[in-house]
């Protein structure tokens, strides 16, 4: 078989397009566009009148009826593992099969994949049982924050280590489908899904509108209903493709789900296809897409209501409908990206490089020598070069500006391109990254990749993103987008999905801002005598080292207007009116005075997008705010980092939690370690080069 990864579907899961479950489809999916999908064999039990969705499915069939099906079932694939020993072995949903593996201390690494509520499923519904699973598997993945949460309670925060969110994704549609005048229902036909509310509804709904149509797709042996009308079709168990297709042609979806779903495929898809989707909020329902429109309570009423404004007003139909379809929150490609690369790593995958060498690696950046260094603790530039090293790589730094004298400003780009010419010509590097910069022209860096076959990377942290609108976006990605056809991989502070760019997407990544273990190296959260409430630092005139006369921006209007409704709390404000800001250790001893901190960047909030201000901030164990809109909830908890509405909110939510310090400590402490294991500059660059070279 010669397969390094096993996956283990569920034994009462069909893996074909005739009877798909939710944990087959997440495999179909995610299968079938990974790079790793030729290492990789699926196991399942398959009735074999059925085709499965791919060729590396193998059935572990098992004949008569047993006590404990599943763990029969489990049986199966270890007598698999027995003959072929693979290195990575994936579950999914069923803790008891997981236990059974775990139980037998093999040698392979364990992936675990929740798809419900763990406290309902036999294995996981005990604290002890959530405890063993969270010491013994070596990465747990949910596939909503909600899921996430119901595992976590009850249990201590340092059990969430190896645990991560993977959501369902889906593959966008390239053209927008032309809709016609259909509401959609799409799942199983019972009172828990809300199909009993969504059918008094919509014969409502077609007696008031004669245009329109509706459709109920699904079965439910177990609960009849019966909802007559002309133009309401039912339709019985359909493939997934074809329930896709009915997406593409309804205007209107509708998931009035009653029970806590676990995520809610359903709404993810509908509106991706570009349905205006309505839905409640339980479970996981609020994570699936961007501009829901809710049912704040779940009744025939609030139905027709919601229902009845969306045909009334076409024009607002049309607009969530368009907005869904352009802001898809869940797209596979970045999806299997992070399973993969997780993956890789355990497998030792090998690059296209010769890894019994060390990669040698020319950083073209600055490196802030010209003002002294008084930058270290914010130098993005600096972390790369050392997360490089202790990669084990061999790398040069050469300090453009730094390297460039008065005399020499006029000609610059000249005498910087052959500097980093002859560089390479010595050096031969097998990687050039060239940091915050496109200063490097065409000829300069096409010749040193016929020379020496060597890699170009270019990463940039300033705002990118169109509906941002932070300081001067355009000139900044017209910059990058410079002898883009050269450059191999972008790695950038602004989430590729905000930028609308000539870069090819799948050539963008994220860039997080790093922390280092020796920058990042205070523990706020153990400081006793802490005076001020709130830290924020404006950057004006970093290269400067002081405020530029009659500089100022929005944030202002922010901080405010937090200062005038809460006066009452002891701020410490730098960098604006006469209070100068502060660089390196003078930074660090304001920040050390606080209790908590506001991370606050220039422009609208964009998904990740962050200054490198919050580095400095929960990297040294201080309680950090930052705006919901910028989506960080993906990675934090609310016991790790802070997120806030408006003005309003954030105040209130400081001033509650004054009155607990201990609270206050704790979560600076949380949000330091999360951030670390997370955004640390040894895995961002173990990232960088896995993405650059695979």
């Amino acid at each position: 078989m010669n397969k390094d990864i096993a996956i283990l579907l569920p034994y009462k899961e069909q893996y074909t397009k005739d009877h798909a479950g939710a944990a087959s489809i997440w495999v179909k999916d995610y299968i079938l566009e990974s790079s790793l999908k030729d290492n990789t064999i699926i196991f399942g039990n398959l009735n074999k009148k059925f085709k499965p969705f791919s060729k590396n499915f193998k059935s572990l069939d098992f004949k008569g009826t047993f006590i404990k099906k599943n763990i029969t079932y489990t049986a199966k694939l270890y007598d698999e593992y027995l003959k072929n020993k693979f290195k990575i072995i994936e579950i999914h949903n069923r803790p008891e099969s997981l236990n059974y593996f775990l139980k037998k201390k093999i040698k392979s690494k364990i992936i675990f994949i929740f798809h419900n509520n763990p406290l309902d499923l036999r294995g996981s519904s005990t604290v002890k049982e959530r405890i063993y699973i969270a010491e013994n598997t070596d990465q747990i993945y949910f596939v909503s924050k909600w899921v996430k949460n119901k595992f976590f309670e009850g249990l201590p925060y340092k059990y969430r280590n190896n645990c991560d969110i993977l959501y369902p994704a889906i593959k966008p549609l390239k053209k927008f489908p032309k809709k016609e005048k259909i509401i959609i229902f799409s799942g199983k036909l019972n009172s828990s899904k809300g199909y009993d509310i969504f059918g008094k509804t919509v014969v409502k709904i077609l007696d008031k509108y004669k245009d329109w149509k509706a459709l109920a797709i699904g079965n439910e042996p177990r609960e009849k209903y019966s909802f007559n009308h002309a133009r309401l079709k039912k339709i019985d168990w359909i493939t997934h493709d074809e329930i896709l297709n009915f997406y593409k042609k309804s205007s209107i979806a509708v998931v009035p789900s009653k029970w806590q779903e676990p995520f809610g495929r359903t709404a993810m898809e509908s509106a991706a296809y570009g349905c205006s989707t309505i839905t409640s909020k339980n479970g996981g329902l609020p994570e699936t897409f961007k501009n829901p429109i809710f049912i704040n309570n779940v009744n025939e009423q609030e139905l027709f209501n919601k229902i009845k404004f969306l045909i009334d007003n076409s024009k607002i139909r049309k607009k969530t409908q368009l907005e869904n379809f352009h802001s898809v929150l869940h797209t596979l490609e970045n999806k299997i990206k992070k399973i993969d690369t997780w993956k890789k790593l355990n497998l030792n995958f090998k690059f296209n490089v010769k890894r019994d060498k060390k990669l040698k690696i020319l950083h073209v950046s600055t490196f802030d020598e010209r003002n002294d260094h008084r930058l270290f603790n914010i130098s993005i530039a600096n972390k790369l070069s050392k997360g490089l090293i202790r990669n084990d790589h061999d790398v040069i730094n050469f300090s453009y500006r730094g390297f460039l004298n008065k005399s020499l400003i006029t000609k610059k780009n000249k005498v910087i391109n052959d500097k980093v010419s002859s560089i390479s010509d010595n050096y031969r590097p097998d990687l050039v990254i060239f940091g915050h910069n496109n200063i490097l022209e065409r000829t300069t860096i096409s010749n040193i990749k016929k020379k020496y076959n060597s890699k170009f990377v270019l990463w940039y942290e300033d705002a990118l993103g169109h509906r941002g609108k932070g300081p001067n976006w355009k000139n900044n990605l017209q910059l990058i987008e410079k002898n883009n056809d050269l450059i191999d991989t972008y790695f950038l502070t602004t989430h590729p999905s905000e930028i609308i760019s000539k870069i090819k997407k799948n050539k963008m990544f994220f860039l997080p801002i790093p922390v280092d273990e020796n920058i990042e190296n205070l523990k706020i959260f153990n400081k006793k005598y802490r005076f001020k409430d709130l830290f924020f630092a404006f950057s004006h005139g970093v290269n400067f080292g002081k405020l530029k006369k009659g500089k100022s921006d929005e944030r202002e209007f922010f901080i405010n207007s937090l200062m005038n409704k809460f006066p009452n709390l002891n701020y410490n404000i730098l960098g604006v009116s006469n209070h100068e800001p502060k660089w390196n250790y003078d930074f660090y001893d304001e920040l050390s005075k606080c209790k908590i901190a506001l991370n606050l960047s220039r422009g609208k909030p964009l998904k990740y997008t962050s200054s490198n201000r919050i580095a400095s901030l929960i990297g040294n164990g201080i309680y950090t705010f930052i705006d919901k809109k910028t989506q960080f909830e993906d990675y934090f908890d609310e016991n790790e980092m802070g997120f806030y509405l408006n003005s309003d909110d954030l105040g209130n939510k400081i001033e509650k939690l004054l009155s607990n310090p201990d609270k206050i400590d704790k979560y600076g402490k949380n949000g330091k370690k999360r951030y670390f294991d997370l955004f640390n500059n040894k895995k961002i660059t173990s990232q960088i080069i896995e993405k650059t070279f695979s």
